[in-house]
């Protein structure tokens, strides 16, 4: 099983209403909550951990787990409020505004960490719920804790703008973690943003020099890649006509964990020697499914049926 650790919040989502007045509505997501319900809805067995509210928004997260096939016993509920992000669209391009201050996830600590069962095998980790304190620390003391037994995967999905003012403290994190991982995501503009310019497979094997097995990197339309010690594959985009990009990456994360657990490759003896045809199927995966998810509106993961 994949426990994907990290936030879940409610996205506003702009619409237009009956009225033609501009509007926001409610849809659950957040980076981590969205690759936790892509993982349930291309079969594999998907498990989250995040500080949930009781409140009705915290309502509309578990039960839109739930209903993705995603198992919420470690969700760690309390009365605390639930983060509210606003998104605004541009030529498909989301921007956020978060509330986040004092929120069931903002302040989930070491003691909501829990007791893992033997069946989780990895452990997912990234988005927003690594920039603020205690939420971060407590996400990297769990993969700090785990990551001798269980494969750990993280992706920054960096955003400057929620990280202004917390430069150092963040990249200091996002490198320990990034040193323990088995599996590195990072998008090309996140790559650039953590080693600078240059060529990608020359910087993934930057990245790979601290510790990692294998990194992913997706380079938008174009396509993605993973590289390891000895390996560079690529594998083109799927040709789609673009709602908005909501989710694309985080169902990538799901395509390529799914892909990995059918052939057997998350372990840690297994992270060692991934050979050319599991990662090509990790990345097919990966590009199917965000495709799928960036041809419709909001963080829609598709269901493996759909592909």
């Amino acid at each position: 099983m994949i426990l994907s650790c990290g936030e879940a919040l409610i996205d506003m989502l702009p619409r237009t209403s009956t009225a033609g007045e501009g509007c926001f509505a409610p849809y659950a997501g957040g980076a981590v909550f969205n690759t936790a319900i892509a993982l349930g809805r291309l079969g594999a067995p998907s498990a989250f951990f995040s500080g949930v509210s009781n409140d009705m928004l915290g309502e509309i997260l578990a039960d839109t787990l739930t209903a993705s096939k995603v198992d919420t016993r470690y969700l760690a509920r309390s009365d605390r409020p639930t983060t509210v992000a606003f998104v605004k669209l541009v030529n498909g391009q989301a921007t956020y505004a978060f509330y986040d201050e004092a929120t069931a996830g903002r302040m989930l600590s070491a003691a909501d960490l829990p007791v893992l069962a033997p069946q989780i095998s990895t452990l997912f980790f990234g988005g927003i719920s690594l920039v603020n304190d205690p939420a971060a620390s407590t996400y990297e003391a769990l993969q700090a804790r785990e990551c001798g037994a269980r494969v750990t995967m993280i992706d920054p999905n960096i955003r400057p703008g929620f990280i202004a003012g917390k430069e150092t403290e963040y990249r200091t994190r996002i490198e320990r973690m990034i040193a323990r991982a088995d599996i590195v995501k990072l998008s090309d503009e996140d790559l650039h943003w953590l080693e600078g310019q240059g060529d990608l497979t020359s910087l993934a094997q930057g990245i790979l020099a601290k510790g990692p097995k294998v990194v992913f990197i997706t380079e938008g339309a174009n396509g993605a890649r993973a590289v390891t010690a000895s390996q560079d594959i690529f594998v083109s985009a799927q040709p789609v006509t673009v709602v908005d990009t909501v989710g694309a990456g985080d169902t990538f994360n799901a395509g390529v964990l799914a892909a990995l657990h059918r052939d057997g490759a998350l372990t840690k003896a297994a992270q060692a020697s991934l050979s050319d045809a599991t990662l090509t199927a990790a990345l097919d995966l990966g590009t199917r499914a965000a495709a799928v998810t960036v041809s419709r509106a909001g963080a829609n993961p598709p269901w493996l049926a759909e592909l």
